[in-house]
């Protein structure tokens, strides 16, 4: 009996362990899955100049980490000073060189701080290599316009970057190299046509609707000033948009899911389901420095490879509508 007893034991024993072996295998299976695409070419971006909005965390904080390991020269665009010296601090622990991280203080939201920025940038260098459109504003409840007299997540996520790129494009134009860079999200794929003469309105606003709409202006972004470079016989100059993925960042932070008991709870599940930012950097980083990229522009990306946008992004004559109005709007037209 003692005999049967221990082969039953030792039979149970082997039966956890290959039941728990092929768990972790699933579970290692699906988390990989819901990483995402990962860049994995050995490409160095020494001797280039990045500038990254929104640098200071999440997503623009790894796209900056990783451009300075491969030895990039970054200039980080944020909106407070004193985040933006913590997150220097972190990178510098985390193995990036102090020397090639530079900040300069903007704010998407404020035309005449983007200007400033823009300023200071091109009176520090007069070539830049890559520009990652980064920052934007998510979940913002209610109807909000900016000291500029525009709807507050139209201005941050596409007027206040569409400036900031037209006030960069000599500098990019002195590159060789030259890739901007928009991080869009897929939920432009939800957005309606753009009406430009109602979107600062209150009427038109809604937390979703107007966020999918600014989403979809970034990819429209990227191929009307394509079409605009082309023209300008600037076709060296390339600008992509891209979905970095559903990512734990911090524009959960005005959602329900930055409460505290909430936060807490959902925690485990969000590090399963959801991409962390270094996983939701990747498809930034792809555009900017992959060596099969070269002359593609006007498309949209996700998990670094090409994918399929909102049919309305392909409608030629409403992106040139969008530039411009843009250029209008932020007052480069006059």
């Amino acid at each position: 009996m003692d005999g049967t007893g221990e082969g039953e034991e030792s039979g149970w024993s082997a039966s956890i362990l290959l039941y728990s072996a092929i768990a972790f295998i699933v579970l290692f299976f699906v988390r990989r899955f819901f990483k995402g695409g990962q860049f994995s070419e050995r490409v160095s971006a020494k001797g280039l100049v990045a500038v990254v909005t929104g640098a200071n965390c999440g997503i623009g904080f790894e796209t900056v980490r990783e451009l300075n390991l491969r030895k990039a020269d970054v200039y980080m665009l944020c909106r407070s000073s004193e985040r933006a010296n913590d997150a220097k601090r972190q990178l510098v622990r985390m193995g990036c060189d102090a020397t090639r991280l530079h900040f300069i203080e903007c704010d998407l939201t404020d035309f005449e701080s983007v200007r400033r920025a823009a300023k200071e940038l091109l009176e520090s260098t007069n070539t830049i290599d890559i520009l990652i459109n980064n920052a934007g504003i998510m979940f913002q409840n209610n109807h909000v316009l900016t000291k500029d007299g525009h709807e507050k997540t139209w201005q941050s996520n596409h007027l206040g970057p569409f400036l900031l790129t037209e006030l960069l494009l000599p500098a990019i134009k002195n590159s060789s190299y030259a890739r901007i860079v928009n991080v869009s999200s897929r939920l432009n794929l939800n957005s309606g046509k753009i009406n430009l003469a109602t979107v600062d309105d209150k009427k038109s606003f809604g937390m979703m609707s107007s966020y999918n709409q600014s989403k979809l202006a970034n990819v429209m972004h990227a191929r009307g000033l394509t079409a605009q470079l082309r023209k300008d016989d600037a076709s060296h100059v390339t600008i992509n948009s891209l979905h970095p993925g559903v990512v734990n960042t911090e524009l959960m932070r005005d959602s329900v899911f930055a409460l505290p008991g909430i936060k807490h709870i959902t925690a485990p599940l969000r590090w399963f389901f959801l991409k962390t930012s270094r996983d939701g950097a990747q498809t930034s980083i792809h555009l900017a420095l992959s060596k099969k990229l070269g002359g593609i522009s006007g498309k949209y990306f996700a998990d670094c490879k090409l994918t399929k946008e909102n049919t309305l992004a392909l409608d030629d004559s409403a992106c040139q509508d969008l530039y411009n109005y843009s250029r209008e709007t932020t007052g480069l037209a006059r």
